[in-house]
């Protein structure tokens, strides 16, 4: 029995294959196709989207966009890397019909179309939309550090730049102690250093301290806690393995019903702390709701994030980290204390209470001070209060009753704060590790935004494409463009009914009664 062979290298046909018979019917390059064929590059804002009259004829943006897209869902982001898979990828051969541009081409287009690919990412988030592929009922937000173009020794804080402030000092010194023996010493032959040298790594010092001290009179003039010169916007973090990194903040929304990112954002914050409401806020308006229910992890517990959202309708479901020392030294903490709101005061566990006394700031919010009575006479003042002579006290946020209603909530329905792993976590650890997109190539907040939209859409596409399969999800995008429903679908004349022809083909539907009326330079 022989094996499986190929065909010969050298044997000629008298009918030669066409490209498309190397791409299956199932293949996600042809939603890639269809997808941005649907979309009117020139009202998404990308350069050279109608070819000019005179010159050098461009790449249509439209091709570029197909090529990041595939490049993104397939591990390929380097503009480099990108241009040697146009001469050897099967699929980018078909998908670009033989193109072959230069990297540098590549890299200008993300460059020079930032916020026209972002637009491209939000149209896909919008196709999800009216396609009902979101529940709009529960979302979770979460970020995650990526790795910036900043390697850890070129980012300073004030501390570090001190530090080597005093190193360089140090060995100046010593620098000059050798100099002082070297002259000293009888005998120079032996030397191993000589003086000039001494003095060249002395001056070499002498200008490494100066370039620190430049940069530290920069933090002063700034008010930053610390500076990253290869990428100047981004900051030294720390990680989830305990270290520290420099790195950008990405967060994102994500939908309960398919674990499909709903927004996203990146920032160069170190925390959490003041992304909620944001965050939340987004993806309200971009799910087009009312009402929305938000979990996410003790990170972004803070008061004033929570309240804003309870304004704006956005129930919380948000960890409460335990911040209170007492806890750790096996005192009561405020936990312990009942507030009765009838009496407007708190009951402490001895059953005494703590009436109101004042109303002042402490933490930059406005609070109301309770305090105990009988404090000094309880016989479970040892385990409530640290204090030798004052009576216990109790800060009441003057807002606390959001905070109060949030925990009575979680206390009601502990599954949806359980459900935050498995949305949030998800996305993360698919652009990570499925992806290898856990690091960025470009430098800049503004760039790193490009990037991480192209991720997302990435990430999206390939969830959407399990969910419901090439041939439903392009035969979608048929329906809502004879509906009209999509505001931004569009043919052009020249090429789109030739690729209606093959659709039409391989989705065994009549391509000539597909609607394309022409109304000045669009085909709705």
């Amino acid at each position: 029995m022989s094996f499986i062979r190929g065909n010969d290298r050298q044997q000629s046909v008298l009918f030669p294959e066409v490209l498309d018979d190397y791409i299956r019917a199932d293949n996600p390059v042809r939603f890639i196709d269809a997808y941005v064929d649907s979309l009117d590059m020139a009202e998404l804002g990308f350069t050279h989207a109608r070819a000019s009259e005179t010159g050098r004829p461009p790449y249509d943006p439209a091709d570029l966009s197909r090529l990041y897209i595939y490049g993104y869902m397939n591990k390929i982001r380097s503009s480099r890397q990108l241009e040697s898979a146009t001469y050897r990828n099967v699929e980018i051969l078909w998908l670009l019909g033989k193109l072959h541009p230069d990297f540098k081409t590549i890299a200008d287009f993300r460059k020079d179309n930032g916020e026209a690919l972002k637009k491209l990412c939000r149209e896909f988030t919008l196709l999800c939309k009216k396609l009902d592929l979101f529940g709009r009922e529960l979302v979770a937000i979460d970020g995650s550090k990526f790795s910036a173009v900043n390697h850890n020794s070129r980012a300073y804080t004030r501390e570090k730049l001190q530090q080597m402030v005093e190193g360089i000092d140090e060995k100046i010194r010593a620098y000059f102690a050798r100099l002082e023996g070297e002259d000293e010493r009888e005998d120079k032959t032996a030397t191993v250093t000589t003086p000039g040298e001494l003095k060249d790594h002395i001056a070499r010092l002498e200008t490494h301290k100066a370039d620190l001290k430049r940069l530290k009179e920069v933090l002063e003039d700034t008010e930053q806690s610390q500076i990253c010169l290869t990428d100047p916007d981004s900051r030294l973090m720390r990680t989830a393995g305990g270290g520290r990194d420099v790195c950008y903040n990405v967060q994102i929304v994500v939908d309960e019903k398919h674990k499909l990112i709903v927004e996203h954002d990146v920032t160069n914050d170190t925390n959490d702390l003041n992304q909620l409401a944001g965050m939340a806020i987004k993806a309200q308006e971009t799910l087009g709701v009312e009402r929305l229910e938000v979990t996410a992890d003790a990170g972004y517990y803070k008061e004033t994030e929570i309240k804003h959202c309870e304004d704006q309708q956005i129930s919380c479901y948000v960890l409460e980290p335990e911040k209170s020392h007492n806890q750790r030294i096996g005192l009561y903490t405020d936990k312990d204390f009942r507030y009765d709101p009838e009496h407007d005061c708190y009951v402490c566990p001895a059953n005494h209470q703590l009436t109101y006394r004042s109303q002042g700031i402490k933490g930059r919010k406005e609070t109301m001070v309770y305090e105990g009575v009988v404090c000094k006479t309880c016989a479970l003042r040892s385990r409530c209060t640290r204090s030798r002579y004052n009576n216990r006290r109790i800060y009441r946020w003057i807002d606390e009753r959001v905070i109060e209603q949030m925990r009575r909530r979680m206390v009601e329905h502990p599954e949806k704060v359980k459900k935050r792993k498995e949305l949030a976590e998800h996305p993360f650890g698919t652009i990570k590790r499925s992806m290898n997109q856990g690091y960025f190539l470009t430098r800049g907040k503004a760039k790193v935004a490009v990037e991480v939209s192209l991720s997302v859409l990435a990430y999206n596409i390939r969830r959407v494409l399990n969910i419901l399969g090439v041939a439903e999800l392009i035969n979608a995008l048929c329906r809502l463009r004879k509906t009209g429903s999509f505001p931004l679908f569009y043919a052009r004349v020249c090429c789109q009914r030739v690729r209606e022809q093959n659709l039409g083909l391989w989705l065994g539907c009549n391509w000539k009664a597909l609607p394309l009326t022409l109304t000045s330079d669009r085909v709705h």
